[in-house]
């Protein structure tokens, strides 16, 4: 167990005056003209993303999420013209990952957020129409839960539930943002590499890079791999308990194939991380690892809970936690590990993984909050102060940091 277990943490000691006007409505015109903070052995410089390589070593191994966002708003209106919104956060448990769930046709059971849903009368089902294609999309709830509805969707058309939220549903952009979401949201409140669809929220330290980016690191001979953790809505959740103990983590799906496993095994002492997606889903796969060193499976609902990584006692190299996942891979002839991970990462946690973190600035009282103090030997507070009295922009759409492991 390592020396401090945050369940003991208390939320207040991770909060900041964040001024309204800080918070990044929108985008620069130019991705990588975003300004980054660069945090290192207690020295904060500054720059550009334009200019992130010459921060980065040669022979790093920047690994990003390479999740893409759906459309997981759906607007429906009630035959007396009052307004449902229906938010879309993950499938039903009936299917084994979110793909599978995204590629049903005619019928899908999914976990949604309903706004409004007091005037979501028992049976009543809502429909919303689209003219091209010409289908009609129903929603009808099956079950209520203490925090979400699970719905049934049934449409007319042969095409895929992935092809629904496409025509019909809305760019879920943050509630934060206090704006309806527009056209120039579909290309800006994504990665230019997205590519596995099942976000309900961008992995926004990636929302910055732009081919010439990559290109510089090309050239550094800094290399790049690809993982995949769909970002649930929860990533937004407020800590609303004192203390940590009676915090409920958010699970998402994470994804990683072989290839990837086998690069990291390569570059251990040289991974950073952009953004806490790709940080959690690292750091969890040498918890996954552990468990398989120590002769336990890994339950593909949910493979590492909040809590393990505190309550586990290893001795384990990273090499060897990871060499773990890729044995398990081999004997059992799978491309690729699917599961999902509830890993908290707050003060007292101690990185296997990753040397560094590309991020953007968040919440107060927000887990990821406490994922940077987590990381940086709890000086965020200096991170942040630097950057609220240096005119950086906030939250998704925002600047961000380079900060290296304290």
């Amino acid at each position: 167990m390592d020396a401090q277990h945050p369940a003991t943490l208390k939320i207040e000691d991770y909060t900041y005056h964040l001024p309204d006007e800080r918070i990044a409505r929108y985008p620069l015109a130019e991705r990588d003209a975003s300004k980054l903070l660069i945090y290192q052995n207690g020295q904060i410089t500054e720059s550009t993303y334009k200019h992130i390589a010459d921060y980065i070593p040669a022979n790093s191994l920047l690994v990003f999420n390479q999740t893409k966002v759906v459309n997981a708003r759906l607007l429906f209106t009630k035959d007396t013209g009052g307004m449902i919104e229906v938010f879309c956060l993950e499938p039903h448990s009936q299917y084994p990952e979110i793909q599978t769930a995204l590629l049903q046709k005619n019928k899908v059971w999914w976990q949604c957020m309903v706004g409004g849903a007091s005037k979501w009368k028992h049976g009543m089902v809502l429909t919303v129409a689209h003219e091209h294609p010409a289908f009609t999309l129903s929603a009808t709830v099956i079950e209520k839960q203490q925090s979400a509805f699970t719905i049934e969707f049934t449409w007319d058309a042969d095409i895929t539930f992935a092809e629904v939220l496409h025509y019909i549903g809305k760019v879920p952009i943050p509630p934060y943002l206090h704006r309806e979401s527009e056209q120039s949201d579909e290309l800006r409140y994504q990665t230019i590499y997205a590519k596995e669809e099942g976000s309900v929220a961008a992995p926004t330290a990636g929302l910055h890079f732009t081919n010439a980016v990559f290109s510089s690191f090309k050239q550094k001979q800094i290399d790049t791999s690809f993982v995949t953790l769909h970002v649930g809505a929860g990533t937004f959740k407020p800590v609303k308990s004192e203390t940590m103990a009676e915090h409920d983590m958010h699970t998402e799906w994470i994804e990683v194939d072989a290839a990837t496993i086998q690069s990291l095994i390569q570059n251990i002492g040289s991974i950073i991380a952009v953004g806490t997606t790709s940080m959690r889903t690292l750091e969890s796969l040498y918890w996954i690892g552990v468990k398989l060193l120590d002769g336990q499976s890994i339950d593909a609902e949910v493979a590492i809970t909040q809590w393990q990584p505190y309550e586990m006692q290893t001795s384990a190299t990273p090499q060897e936690a990871l060499q773990a996942i890729a044995n398990y891979l081999a004997t059992h002839n799978l491309q690729r590990l699917i599961t999902r991970t509830q890993i908290l990462i707050a003060p007292g946690y101690r990185c296997r993984i990753i040397k560094g973190l590309v991020t953007n600035f968040h919440q107060p009282q927000s887990t990821l909050l406490l994922l940077v103090a987590a990381i940086t030997n709890n000086n965020w507070r200096s991170i942040y102060n630097h950057a609220l009295n240096n005119d950086y922009r906030f939250l998704s759409y925002g600047d961000g940091s380079l900060l290296w492991v304290d």
